[in-house]
């Protein structure tokens, strides 16, 4: 006989039914297909089985879950988000057992043990806090007239009265936590009483960004356009917000879109179209700078956008300069007619959430936030502050951009910053005037300003905005909001999905 303890996969469904069958014997549903592919697409190493000579004998099912949302009074529908689990969180603190059966003619080879000790270890390299489950008590209705659920616990603990659950997680160092009330509807065996345990991780290091380190600091720089006699004065008053920013223990400084425009005054003698060309040729040397900045100030640097030439393509970047050396970067998506006009700029082709330090974050330039669906696929993969670096010349452009990330930041229930440049530039063609104000932009809920406006800046005014914004709210509001525009999305209805490549290039094609 050949016993394997392994991770679920997608075929194995048909042999999972089958055990799930025999192991219930009618005494509830069964877990549907779409049930098991959805727990193997958000938490792949939390399902676990155990083969028998080829066959799937056992199994458990788990996810992860910020379980200060819960606490200790919550049902089986709660905490697994109505059988959607949804409520799983790759931030999470605790492994949630959701499910363990074997199927009647494996068990006295004790495979739940097996399991248990598996889920153990993978809480133990993931560094969770610990396991808890809502353990059934199946045997609670024979006594249940004489006892009470406390009184039922007892005798199973001094082993005067076997369970077949609570008997076996207590033997594997599972300990009481409480009695739960209503936790499953239907379980007429217990009485839709069950018990609450956990197993401690020893070995568990407080993680960052759990829910007692949720503050992140933003700093946004609203840069003022003027002329730099070279390129070190330019880099001097890029240092000079870097170190103020740092000074004040931001997690992140944000520069606008274009803020190294005030450099293409030796170029003004050319077309705006050649001179943005030139200008591409110094963006590696200020990547460079401000990526030593970021590792010397200790201190995410959002470098606004600068020009690239790449393949005789002229590109709008945004390079994201993180504190311990890593490179990102973000491409403008959306080209305005006024860029293809005077600069020929080529549109990126890539939408994706950035993993930090403070966890997920976005970047979109300008125009790019004028449309919904590059935030709407940056939330779904995890992001919880989007920033845009923006450029604009008019009040009325500002308010294109301001009133579309106010809109971004509640319908992705996250944070929206905002930074762009002020002044003018009487010296560069195509860059003579600005208008700008920063802002950072929050849900609309109780939790957060009535106006869902954090923070915003003097108009017109050379500063930095300092703001501190809580990722804990946002996950509160996700699970207990007034209304939770990611959870409650109709996509049996409609969808938002990413193009593939091919699909791109058959559409030029056409």
């Amino acid at each position: 006989m050949e016993v394997i303890v392994r991770k679920l996969r997608a075929e194995d469904y048909e042999g999972l039914k089958s055990a799930m069958i025999e192991a219930y014997d009618g005494t509830g549903g069964i877990w549907r297909e779409a049930n098991i592919k959805k727990l193997l697409k958000i938490f792949p190493h939390g399902q676990l089985c155990v083969e028998v000579d080829g066959m799937v004998a056992a199994c458990a099912l788990s996810i992860i879950v910020q379980y200060k949302l819960f606490s200790d009074e919550h049902t089986y529908e709660e905490i697994t988000g109505n059988y959607t689990f949804n409520t799983h969180d790759d931030d999470g603190d605790v492994l949630y057992g959701i499910e363990v059966f074997v199927h009647p003619d494996f068990r006295e080879l004790r495979l739940a043990r097996r399991l248990y000790d598996a889920r153990k270890e993978l809480c133990e390299l993931m560094n969770l806090k610990e396991i808890k489950v809502g353990g059934r008590i199946p045997n609670y209705h024979k006594y249940s007239a004489e006892l009470s659920p406390k009184q039922y616990i007892e005798k199973v603990k001094t082993k005067e009265i076997y369970d077949p659950v609570l008997s076996f997680q207590i033997a594997n160092d599972f300990h009481v936590v409480r009695v739960l009330t209503n936790y499953l509807k239907g379980d007429v065996q217990s009485k839709e009483f069950a018990v609450l345990l956990e197993w401690s991780n020893i070995y568990y290091s407080r993680k960052k960004n759990s829910m007692s380190d949720s503050i992140i600091r933003l700093g946004l720089v609203q840069w003022q356009m003027r002329p730099f006699a070279d390129m070190e004065k330019f880099f001097e008053q890029v240092e000079f917000f870097v170190d103020v920013l740092s000074e004040y223990k931001a997690d992140f400084a944000v520069f606008p879109e274009f803020f190294n425009s005030p450099l293409l005054a030796e170029f003004n003698h050319m077309s705006e179209y050649e001179s943005m060309r030139e200008l591409a040729g110094k963006t590696k040397e200020i990547q460079a700078k401000i990526s030593s900045y970021a590792i010397a100030y200790n201190v995410n640097i959002i470098a606004g956008s600068m020009p690239v030439m790449e393949d005789g393509k002229l590109y709008n970047i945004s390079y994201l300069c993180h504190r311990d050396g890593k490179l990102s970067e973000y491409r403008k998506i959306h080209i305005t007619p006024n860029e293809t006009k005077y600069y020929g700029i080529t549109g990126g082709d890539k939408i994706k959430a950035i993993d930090t330090d403070c966890g997920k974050i976005g970047i979109l330039i300008c125009y790019d936030v004028e449309f919904p669906e590059l935030s709407r696929l940056m939330a779904l993969d995890g992001m919880k502050i989007l920033f845009v670096p923006y450029l604009t010349d008019t009040q009325n452009a500002y308010t294109r951009v301001r009133n579309c990330a106010m809109a971004r930041a509640i319908e992705n229930e996250c944070y929206v910053a905002i930074a762009g440049c002020v002044g003018n530039l009487p010296g560069v063609n195509n860059m003579d005037i600005q208008f700008g104000q920063a802002a950072v932009f929050t849900p609309s809920d109780f939790a957060f300003p009535t106006n869902a406006v954090k923070a915003e800046a003097t108009p017109n005014t050379e500063m930095t905005l300092i703001v501190d914004v809580d990722l804990n709210l946002l996950k509160e509001l996700h699970h207990y909001g007034s209304v939770r525009t990611i959870l409650d999305r109709r996509t049996d209805l409609y969808e938002v999905k990413r193009v593939s490549k091919q699909k791109q290039e058959l559409r030029l094609k056409e």
